[in-house]
């Protein structure tokens, strides 16, 4: 393999994202004869961010593509030969990695449903060593998406449903790649369009944005003022939303307000006192569109409604696309129809297949053999079987429906963007004596 400087991700290269140890693990399992054993690992959070009472799934259309698409070439084995890592790997190693196709099952919650601490967002059930590969590409895709998922659905909660919210955070996401996924996760949590064109366009979506401040100073210092900027823009782009803010906010509110000759889709305001400034743009403009933009987040945004700014749109960045990470963590939980579990200080793992189990009163977490009640239907449903996808990935809109129901649905102490209670599952008896039980098979072989 040549050297890439842009180190842009093609699907051809997906068997190859993934870090060294998932490899050396498969070699090993290959050599003592364990590789085509069925497993079964499930992606869950030990506990959620904090300030967070609930997540919104999201990420599986991406994890399925991945796993669609999972090979290695011939030039990319031999690359990994040149390495000079593998020695010792036995030759039906490398014999697996060339006819490599995932060919397991997989269960997951759909996107955009809300989740909790220990409840499986995604199973994975296959030959051992596909199963440990994929585990660094799927908890990539599921844990960054979710969280933007997750931030969008409480933006639209504290806003409201009449709020018109722009994902803006391109610039500030954490790789082209992650853009991508950040734009679509944010209009699947309850964003309404993005300024990512690419991603707009890929989504069957109009691309949205007003201006920046550069427009405004260059025609300014070159043509003379910033009416002239503004009379610029909307020779080429009539009526398009404003920027209003470089110099003097209110005074451009007041000079646009002069003007009768064309209607405003909006203006925005990216700086300063943003209740004042909204309440005084608003007397200038009393039947325009005011957005507000500039580092906000929820908490933010409730501020500003409970202090009266005047805003009816926000423009949503920097903390939308970064902050505290989703940690999900990806364990094995079953060999061969034996259930095993971690037992780390602070890391212990329920063991078996599992289901997640919602009702009215709440969560249960069982095994995924446990029968559903008749007030209780299970979360986890089947998604690909022996590698083939079973169901198409649900449009945006229907996500974004299922994550303002499953909000909708929650207590208003769960919502809380401060202090919110965080929900804990029921284990189910059978899980818990299942636990008992491989505790105590575990105790067994240390003595």
């Amino acid at each position: 393999m040549t050297n890439d400087a842009s180190l842009l991700m093609k699907s051809d290269e997906y068997g190859l994202l993934t870090d060294l140890y998932q490899l050396t693990m498969a070699a090993c399992y290959v050599g003592e004869g364990l590789d085509q054993r069925r497993a079964s690992f499930e992606l869950f959070v030990r506990r959620l961010p904090k300030g967070f009472g609930y997540l919104i799934a999201a990420g599986l259309a991406a994890a399925l593509d991945y796993l669609e698409n999972f090979r290695f070439t011939a030039a990319q084995l031999a690359a990994l030969k040149e390495t000079d890592i593998f020695p010792g790997a036995p030759p039906k190693f490398w014999d697996l990695l060339e006819s490599s196709q995932f060919s397991g099952d997989v269960w997951a919650v759909p996107e955009g449903t809300a989740i909790f601490a220990n409840e499986p967002i995604l199973r994975v059930e296959a030959p051992l060593w596909q199963a440990q590969i994929v585990e660094t590409y799927l908890l990539n895709a599921i844990n960054y998406q979710t969280l933007i998922a997750t931030r969008a659905a409480r933006l639209r909660d504290v806003a409201g449903s009449e709020a018109i919210l722009l994902e803006f955070g391109t610039r500030r996401a954490f790789s082209p790649q992650a853009s991508l996924w950040a734009a679509r996760a944010a209009l699947a949590g309850g964003l309404d369009a993005t300024s990512n064109v690419l991603a707009a366009l890929k989504l069957g979506r109009k691309p949205v944005g007003t201006m920046a401040h550069a427009l405004v100073m260059a025609i300014s210092a070159l043509e003379g003022s910033e009416a002239d900027a503004f009379e610029a823009f909307h020779r080429y782009f009539p009526g398009a939303a404003l920027l209003i803010d470089t110099y003097d906010t209110v005074a451009a509110a007041r000079l646009l307000g002069q003007q009768t000759d064309h209607s405003l889709a909006g203006v925005r305001i990216d700086s300063g006192d943003l209740v004042t400034l909204s309440q005084q743009v608003r007397h200038e403009l009393p039947d325009v569109p005011i957005f507000a933009s500039g580092d906000l987040d929820e908490q933010e945004i409730l501020r500003l409604k409970q202090a009266g700014a005047c805003i009816d749109g926000y423009g949503l960045g920097t903390k939308l696309v970064t902050g505290v990470p989703v940690n999900g963590v990806y364990k094995i939980v079953d060999i061969d129809g034996v259930p095993v579990m971690k037992e780390s200080s602070g890391k212990l793992t329920y063991p078996g297949r599992k289901q997640i189990f919602r009702s009215a009163a709440g969560d249960r977490l069982g095994l995924a053999e446990e029968a559903t009640s008749a007030d209780s239907g299970g979360l986890l449903n089947p998604i690909m079987r022996n590698g083939v996808r079973l169901v198409p990935d649900d449009p945006l809109e229907t996500i974004r429906e299922r994550a303002s129901q499953s909000v909708a649905q929650l207590p208003l102490s769960v919502r809380d963007v401060y202090q919110p209670v965080v929900p804990q599952a029921e284990i189910s008896t059978a899980l818990r004596d299942l636990t008992n039980c491989t505790r105590r098979s575990h105790l067994a072989t240390v003595n």
